[in-house]
């Protein structure tokens, strides 16, 4: 069926307040930023930029850059994940698939994985939306640790206040 369009004036925003309620949209001009200091060390040669922290939903979306080869973590997702490449590639060691520069991946909930970088890639960056928890784990599915938004929040407020953009530089994704 196709979509049937009958406003007499398309080009007119509309004309009545937003919700008071609604938090206010996000835009971010440049999500590969030019500024270093915006990227949050995770481990070695191993960042995040984050887009969206949302803490009243409990998800967050970020992009990952990861400069380096191996193997990055091994953890599991009570909720699903979604994730777009943006450049280089990586897969997990539990699946046969690779996910490639302008591939989507989606992981459905109760996935345990272990996300590997192969060895020719020199830079890897994928944007994700990640829903509740991260939570690290060994071969035998033994807790190590977790992440989310609240933990991602913790990490970014700590490194802005390090290079001197200010605790409060986080704030401008929070939602």
């Amino acid at each position: 069926m196709p979509l049937v369009n009958e406003d007499k004036n398309p080009q007119i925003p509309y004309q009545f307040p937003m919700p008071k309620e609604a938090a206010p949209e996000i835009v971010v001009p440049h999500a590969i930023p030019n500024d270093e200091r915006i990227w949050v060390p995770q481990g070695e040669k191993v960042s995040f930029r984050p887009l969206c922290l949302n803490v009243s939903n409990g998800y967050w979306m970020n992009l990952l850059r990861v400069r380096k080869s191996g193997v990055l973590s091994r953890h599991r997702h009570p909720n699903p994940v979604h994730g777009y490449v943006i450049k280089g590639r990586w897969h997990y060691l539990e699946h046969d698939w690779v996910a490639e520069e302008g591939g989507y991946v989606y992981e459905p909930p109760g996935e345990t994985h272990t996300l590997v970088v192969p060895d020719d890639v020199e830079e890897m960056i994928t944007l994700f939306q990640v829903n509740g928890t991260m939570n690290y784990v060994d071969p035998y599915g033994k807790h190590l640790g977790y992440e989310d938004v609240f933990t991602k929040i913790d990490m970014c407020r700590k490194h802005y206040e390090e290079v001197g953009l200010g605790a409060n530089y986080v704030d401008q994704f929070i939602r």
